[in-house]
């Protein structure tokens, strides 16, 4: 994943937060927030996937 699609998906994960506080709607908010965490998670995993196949051990 490249640096403009993280941001991307975090901006966007971030306005369906904000959207959901706006408009009063916790579930909405919270699926946001949800959003977010899985989009750093998945970056995350993607980064540790590419040094691995580097040669470097976890």
């Amino acid at each position: 994943m490249n640096n403009r699609t993280y941001f991307l998906l975090v901006v966007l994960s971030l306005a369906v937060e904000v959207w959901g506080i706006a408009i009063g709607n916790r579930d909405i908010a919270v699926i946001g927030f949800i959003a977010g965490v899985g989009v750093a998670a998945v970056a995350r995993l993607l980064y540790r996937a590419d040094q691995c196949e580097g040669g470097e051990e976890a």
